[in-house]
């Protein structure tokens, strides 16, 4: 692939997941996203060819120009889109697959001081990150992988799955639930994995849905409880209680609702 087909294929990857994106050229002359991603590779070009400090100027321009840093050392591949882009941070030993989105304001940084370490995250293919979200440590967020807006992940995050809260929970691929698009946009969406800013309306806190799961269960237990005392009452194993109470029910559904 020469670099025009290369030029074209990143702007079309951009037009399929963003809606607002209405052409190329709108795409070429107007996304900060896209511009910060050219001048990266060349100033990755020149990190590698050992021209860093020229490479580090760079990238230092790159940021006033757009918002959005990119240390020269971090790997990036094909069709990865930064939408809006302001106050994205990647670090130096960050590398991004191919089909990853990002939006505004997340960082891919590191914990570890140590040079020549492994100190930025690794996003395998069709990983996308959500507004806000800060990705710190040397691991790697499996394949398909969505990091929900605003979470603060700090340990690997299987494939498929998505991390939510701060620090981030991961919520297994089964349990998230589906995105509600148009049809032709979503058949697109599913084949690269892409879900915009990392959540769905469905998608639920796991802590939420243990606790939610609890109140279930503690409901059932209550009916076997009392179907249990009406049939000893019935068949004249314990009296009947003549006391009639003012006990206030339990409900579930108001303890769900302080939840939500």
């Amino acid at each position: 692939m020469n670099g025009w087909q290369r030029l074209l294929e990143e702007i079309d990857a951009i037009l399929e997941r963003d809606p607002a994106a209405r052409s190329r050229w709108e795409v070429a002359l107007c996304y900060p996203g896209f511009h910060a991603l050219l001048l990266h590779r060349l100033a990755h070009r020149l990190w590698q060819g050992g021209w860093r400090l020229l490479a580090r100027w760079l990238s230092s321009v790159n940021r006033f120009l757009t918002g959005i840093e990119i240390h020269p050392g971090a790997k990036i591949g094909r069709r990865v889109f930064i939408d809006h882009g302001m106050g994205v941070v990647i670090g130096e030993t960050a590398e991004i697959g191919d089909d990853c989105t990002i939006y505004q304001g997340v960082t891919l940084g590191g914990t570890s001081l140590f040079r020549g370490t492994k100190r930025h995250p690794t996003l395998e293919r069709g990983v996308v990150v959500g507004a806000g979200a800060k990705v710190l440590g040397g691991f790697t967020v499996g394949e398909g992988a969505r990091i929900g807006s605003n979470a603060v992940v700090l340990k690997p995050v299987p494939p498929g799955a998505t991390a939510v809260g701060n620090p981030a929970r991961v919520i297994p691929p089964e349990s998230s639930g589906p995105e509600g698009r148009e049809v032709a946009r979503a058949q697109k969406a599913a084949a690269i994995g892409f879900t915009a800013y990392g959540v769905t309306r469905d998608l639920d806190d796991p802590l939420v849905k243990a606790l939610h799961a609890m109140l279930d269960h503690m409901v059932e237990s209550d009916r076997r409880f009392e179907r249990l005392i009406a049939d000893l009452q019935a068949a004249g194993v314990i009296p009947k209680s003549e006391s009639k109470g003012e006990e206030t029910p339990f409900d579930p559904q108001v303890v769900s609702r302080w939840m939500e």
